[in-house]
C-alpha cells in the first residue's frame, strides 16, 4: 500500500482542503480505496470509503435456468463462494417447495462450518495477524503472512494447517475446495466419501486444540493492551444476525434478529423471507456499495453491524460446550455493556472458529453423512429467499423464477454490504483518534486500513448497486498522463 497525494475536486480545492487516498486498501479480497480530506492544518474533514469494482451478478443471472445460479453465484468470490453457493441453493430449494432431507441437510451443514472455519483461519492467520502482532506502524515490509512465519512460525503453521482442513472437507463435501458443485436445488449430489471420512477424522483432535490455542492468542492480544482493543474504531451500532429459535448461535438456518447499540432487542423470530419488512438499501454518487438500514429507523440513524463481533452478542448461547465457554468470557470482557470497538472483531472471529470445528466434530460422527436420501421435491414456487451466516455476517440471496425455469429477478444483500455505513464510521472514527493534526506517515495510515481489515471486508463480493448509478472513466496515455475523463452523476448526466 502506497498512500498518494491526489487532486482533490473542485469544491475541496476552493475550501483550501487536500485529499490523502489509499489506493488500493490492502490485506481484503476485492478493490477499494480511502479518501480522507485534510485542512491546512492537517485536521481531518471527511473519510470515505470507495469501492471502485463493480460485478453486475444481479443483472446478468436474470435469463438464466435457476439449476444453474448456485454454481454461478460462486464467482463472486474466492474466498466465501462456499456461502453463496448454499445461499442460492436454499433459495431455489424455496423454489421447488422441497423439505431438504436430513443427510442433505447435514452434508450442506458440514460444507458450510468448513467454510466459516477455513475463512476465519485466512483472515486471522494471514491477513490481520501481521497488524496485531507487529504493531500498525511496524516495517511495512514486515506486515505479511511470510514475516509472522519467520517471527511467529508456530502461529502460521497452525494458521496454515487450519485452513488447509477446512479446504480438504470442502472438497469432501462440495467436489472441489474452490466453486464446488456439491449443493444443488433440493439438496446435495453426493455422500462424503468412507476415505475422506477417515482421513478428516483423523486430523481433528489436533484442529481442536489448535482452535482453542487461537481464541487464546486473539483474548491474551486484548488482554496486553485493553485500551487500545477497547477504543479503536468504537462506533455505536445496532447489530442483526440469524438466530436458531431457541436463540442459539446458528450459521446455516435461523429467524432474524436485530438488536440496538444499547443491547435491547428490537425485532426477534423475523422470518428470513420477510428481510425487506426490516431493510432498506440507498445509493450514494461515491462508492458502488450500496448502504443498507433498517426501515423504522431511517437511513440516518438506522446503519447496522453484521458478523462474528455481532453475533456473539446477538444469540442467547452457543451451542457447542468449549466455544459457549469462551462466548461468555469475551462477553464478559465488555463488562455489561455492548462491545463495539472492531478490534473486538478477531477475538470473536477465534471463538467461531472453535465452535466450527465442535460443530464439525459432532458431524463426521453422524452417519447421515455416510448414507441416505440425498435430493427432494415439492410443490413449485415462483421466488425464493436463502439466507445465511457467511463468515463475514448475514448473506440474502432473493429469486424470482418464471415458468420456464428462467431467473427473472435477483437481489443480492452480501455480508460486507450489511456492514458499509459502520466500516466508514469505523474509519472516520479512527482518522480523527490517530490522524488528525498530525504529520501523516505509511504507519499512521495503515490504522485505517486496520480498521477496515477488522470487518473482514469482501469487496467482490459487495458490488452490486444497481439502477442510477455514478461512474467515472479516466483515459491515461501510456506514460500516465491524463487523455480523457467522462463522469456520470447519480441522476445520469454526464460531464468532462
Amino acid at each position: 500500500m502506497k498512500p498518494s497525494l491526489e487532486n482533490a475536486s473542485a469544491e475541496a480545492v476552493a475550501s483550501g482542503l487536500r485529499r490523502i487516498a489509499i489506493d488500493p486498501v490492502s490485506r481484503v479480497e476485492g478493490h477499494g480505496k480511502v479518501t480522507i480530506l485534510l485542512d491546512a492544518q492537517n485536521r481531518v474533514q471527511q473519510v470515505r470509503l470507495h469501492i471502485v469494482e463493480f460485478r453486475g451478478f444481479e443483472k446478468f443471472i436474470e435469463g438464466r435456468p435457476y439449476w444453474e445460479v448456485p454454481v454461478m453465484v460462486q464467482r463472486l468470490c474466492g474466498i466465501c463462494p462456499v456461502s453463496h453457493h448454499l445461499a442460492a441453493s436454499k433459495a431455489f430449494d424455496r423454489v421447488l417447495g422441497a423439505a431438504v432431507t436430513p443427510s442433505a441437510q447435514k452434508i450442506r451443514r458440514l460444507m458450510h462450518y468448513a467454510q466459516v472455519m477455513q475463512s476465519h483461519a485466512l483472515h486471522f492467520f494471514y491477513l490481520a495477524a501481521p497488524d496485531l502482532l507487529f504493531g500498525f506502524d511496524s516495517e511495512l515490509n514486515r506486515r505479511n503472512i511470510v514475516g509472522v512465519a519467520q517471527a511467529h512460525p508456530e502461529i502460521a503453521r497452525k494458521g496454515v494447517l487450519l485452513r488447509k482442513f477446512g479446504q480438504e472437507l470442502i472438497r469432501a463435501t462440495a467436489g472441489k475446495r474452490i466453486h464446488g458443485t456439491g449443493s444443488v436445488p433440493g439438496g446435495v449430489n453426493q455422500h462424503v466419501s468412507a476415505q475422506d471420512h477417515a482421513m478428516l477424522r483423523r486430523d481433528l483432535p489436533q484442529m481442536l486444540a489448535w482452535a482453542q490455542d487461537a481464541v487464546q492468542i486473539a483474548s491474551q492480544l486484548h488482554a496486553q493492551n485493553p485500551a487500545l482493543y477497547d477504543s479503536f474504531g468504537k462506533v455505536p451500532s445496532s447489530i442483526l444476525s440469524l438466530v436458531r429459535a431457541d436463540g442459539a448461535l446458528d450459521l446455516y438456518d435461523g429467524a432474524i434478529r436485530v438488536r440496538d447499540a444499547a443491547g435491547r432487542i428490537l425485532f426477534d423470530a423475523v422470518r428470513d423471507e420477510d428481510y425487506l419488512d426490516l431493510i432498506e438499501e440507498e445509493v450514494k454518487p461515491w462508492t458502488y456499495m450500496k448502504f443498507p438500514f433498517l426501515k423504522h429507523l431511517g437511513a440516518d440513524l438506522g446503519s447496522y453491524r453484521v458478523g462474528p463481533l455481532s453475533r456473539l452478542q446477538n444469540c442467547d448461547f452457543i451451542p457447542s460446550e468449549l466455544a459457549e465457554v469462551q462466548r461468555r468470557e469475551f462477553v464478559a470482557s465488555g463488562r455489561g455493556e455492548p462491545i463495539q470497538a472492531v478490534l473486538a472483531y478477531h477475538w470473536a472471529r477465534m471463538v467461531e472458529l472453535l465452535h466450527c470445528v465442535e460443530v464439525i466434530r459432532d458431524l463426521l460422527d453422524d452417519p447421515d453423512i455416510l448414507r441416505g436420501e440425498l435430493m427432494a421435491s415439492g410443490l413449485r414456487q415462483r421466488s425464493g429467499v436463502g439466507v445465511i451466516e457467511a463468515p463475514r455476517g448475514t448473506l440474502i440471496h432473493h429469486y424470482e423464477v418464471g415458468q420456464d425455469d428462467l431467473v427473472t429477478r435477483c437481489n443480492l444483500i452480501v455480508s460486507t454490504t450489511h456492514n458499509n455505513q459502520a466500516m466508514n464510521q469505523a474509519v472516520r472514527s479512527v482518522a480523527r483518534q490517530y490522524l488528525d493534526g498530525r504529520e501523516l506517515t505509511e504507519g499512521l495510515l495503515n490504522h485505517i486500513e486496520v480498521a477496515i481489515r477488522a470487518f473482514d471486508p469482501c469487496l467482490s463480493c459487495a458490488t452490486h448497486a444497481l439502477g442510477q448509478m455514478p461512474l467515472d472513466v479516466t483515459l491515461l496515455g501510456a506514460g500516465g498522463e491524463l487523455i480523457d475523463r467522462v463522469q456520470k452523476s447519480q441522476q445520469g448526466v454526464l460531464t468532462r
